[in-house]
């Protein structure tokens, strides 16, 4: 952000710089259609005016094409499709719901009256609700499923590991204990005989609940009238696994939860090709973990450990190598020689790997050295320390997940992050390990996403040929573009509002002794910039007083002006020229009443075309008002 002089005018400009030493200066008016990047480890720069750009947004325009075509041919079949309408809430699922421990929060709330709604409606559900870690989505699914079970279909939920199905079982078995509602886990815990009793009880209708992994998916799982569909952390499934549930959701109702917040704006951008409910509230009692970020340091595990311990407290030790888990738990032993330490990894038999989860679950092992395998969903509440070991190691999005097991029941909870001491950490892990320290607030998760985006890239977003193609345009324009083809081919293109060009006289830009970071300047730029109604400047105006204080003289003009250029738009004005008292108005159809206005209303008002007209100003009125003023006088009166 720059503030420059030109003509006697004092502005705030955006400066943008271009490959070799081309410059360019954007209004703040015009800020709005700059966006920042992100998508790509090294973006290439452009010449200002050379072809390379326009080159780059045609053939992703052309990749986009082909998405937007197989998402209206998916929403086209999912709109005609007949889905069941399920029945009103009965009395138990009012009772069971009622049964919750915990205070419902208002998002949460929000979102299972949409599931109801979208699932007593005759075309089938497809909703995504998106939440981070341990704000309530389980819930969500609970209640969503019994209502299924209520009316005589079958429900099927898939999770990504074997350790989550186990624990969503025992959730639902709890939840609907007192009710004749049948919950089964098929996962690879079961011996052969089990499993194939769980698949005739889904095939004879027997099971009204069937929780699994991948193996759900199987061709030789067959329901005998499945309702719905709920799928848990769906981006954690390959290419192929999807491929099969979008097979299995054609016509049934469909529940996806989502904790990575990385596809929630790419699901945001698809208007109307799902339903997102978002949860944003944290549970009442849910606090900031305390997270340090630092050298491996035996006293520091000794310390956490021991601290834990005081509090009769458990503690998640992650080290995520198979191969030297074993020596890596006799080092926790050594320092803390009074602590009962078990080991779980993959790779372990399953009965043996169920045994010492339930059994650390009960309290009887008090620290837990494992590998990556409890960072998804995995919910013990006694758990309120987690070392990890090797942390430069772990993805940004992996790191803020694991962090996630831990503080789940009200309790301060410390996450230590290490690294080895001795070796030098690459740029990529030092931004992670950077991002995580710095994000500790509830609800971080949607900036997890974006900073991991912007280290790493945008990687295989919609499948491997679309990468290079977010990498080019960016992560934020290729959603845009997605959003427009999209419309496009449905008929809903928003018509947008027209381009008006300002040019007065005035001094209007928000002073730096007012908003101090450059950063808040231009988002505070880019909100009025999307100012197209009188409410939302009012809103703009509150925001400003609210955050920075009264807004001084060039703010309130830069104000002003905002509320000529709603004016504008809402006359169809496309350009507005004060020099010295004289305005130049253009864009308005000059009709022979509007003719006979201004003769009445302004004496020194005259038609130079039939799309342009000049007036004179009154003298010692700001230009903004003064313009508002006239455009006032031609208005026909209500």
């Amino acid at each position: 952000m720059t503030t420059r002089d030109i003509g006697g005018v004092e502005r705030d400009y955006l400066l943008l710089e271009y490959r070799g030493a081309d410059r360019l200066y954007v209004p703040t008016d015009q800020v709005g259609i700059v966006r920042p990047y992100t998508g790509g480890d090294n973006p290439s720069l452009q010449r200002l005016g050379g072809s390379d750009w326009e080159k780059s947004r045609a053939r992703a325009r052309a990749a986009v094409q082909d998405i937007a075509e197989e998402l209206v041919a998916l929403y086209r079949r999912r709109a005609v499709a007949e889905g069941h309408a399920f029945s009103p809430d009965t009395p138990w699922q009012h009772e069971m719901e009622e049964s919750f421990g915990f205070q419902v929060t208002p998002d949460q709330h929000r979102a299972i009256e949409e599931v109801k709604a979208d699932m007593e409606a005759t075309t089938p559900m497809d909703r995504l609700v998106c939440g981070d870690v341990g704000y309530g989505k389980t819930e969500i699914a609970v209640r969503a499923a019994f209502k299924a079970v209520q009316d005589g279909k079958q429900v099927a939920l898939l999770a990504p590991t074997t350790l989550l199905a186990t624990q969503h079982g025992q959730t639902f078995r709890e939840r609907y204990a007192n009710y004749p509602v049948r919950v089964e886990v098929l996962s690879r815990f079961l011996t052969d005989r089990e499993a194939r009793e769980v698949l005739v009880g889904v095939e004879s209708g027997d099971v009204d609940l069937v929780i699994g992994t991948h193996r759900l998916l199987s061709a030789d799982v067959h329901f005998k009238d499945l309702g719905l569909l709920i799928v848990d952390e769906e981006q954690r499934f390959g290419v192929q696994h999807k491929e099969r549930i979008k097979a299995l959701r054609a016509d049934v109702d469909a529940l996806t939860l989502s904790a990575t917040p990385i596809p929630r704006t790419l699901e945001l951008s698809l208007t109307g090709i799902r339903d997102l409910s978002l949860i944003n509230t944290p549970p009442e009692d849910r606090q900031p973990i305390l997270t340090y970020v630092g050298e491996q340091d035996d006293a520091a595990v000794s310390e956490a450990i021991r601290r834990e311990l005081l509090r009769e407290g458990q503690v998640f030790y992650v080290h995520n190598r198979v191969q030297s888990i074993d020596h890596a738990a006799e080092v926790v032993r050594h320092l803390v020689p009074e602590a009962s330490v078990a080991v779980a990894h993959g790779q372990m038999p399953e009965a043996a790997l169920e045994q010492i989860i339930m059994d650390f679950w009960d309290k009887r092992f008090d620290v837990l050295v494992c590998t990556t395998i409890v960072e998804s969903g995995l919910d013990i509440p006694g758990v309120n320390t987690m070392v990890v070991d090797r942390a430069d190691r772990l993805g940004l999005a992996q790191l803020y997940q694991l962090r996630g097991r831990i503080g789940r029941r009200g309790r301060r909870a410390y996450a230590y992050l290490l690294h080895p001491p001795d070796q030098r950490l690459s740029e990529e892990a030092y931004e992670r390990l950077k991002t995580i320290g710095e994000f500790t607030d509830l609800g971080s998760g949607f900036k997890i996403a974006r900073r991991d985006l912007e280290i790493r890239g945008a990687g295989n977003m919609l499948g491997e040929e679309q990468s290079g193609h977010v990498a080019a345009v960016g992560f934020d324009l290729y959603c845009e573009m997605v959003t427009e083809a999209v419309a496009e081919l449905t008929g809903r293109v928003k018509e947008k509002p027209p381009e008006v060009s300002l040019d007065l006289p005035v001094d209007a830009f928000l002073p730096e002794e007012y908003v101090e970071r450059d950063d808040l300047r231009v988002e505070a730029y880019r909100r009025l910039a999307r100012v197209s109604t009188t409410d939302e400047l009012d809103d703009v105006r509150s925001e400003w007083t609210d955050r920075y204080g009264t807004p001084p003289t060039p703010a309130d003009a830069l104000l002003d002006v905002a509320a000529l250029r709603v004016a504008c738009m809402e006359l169809g004005v496309t350009e507005v020229a004060v020099t010295r008292q004289t305005v130049r108005i253009s864009g308005m159809a000059v009709t022979e009443s509007l003719k006979a206005r201004l003769e009445a209303r302004l004496r020194d008002g005259v038609v130079k075309g039939p799309s342009e007209l000049a007036a004179r100003l009154p003298e010692g009125v700001s230009a903004p008002a003064a313009v508002l003023d006239v455009l006032g006088r031609l208005v026909p009166a209500s």
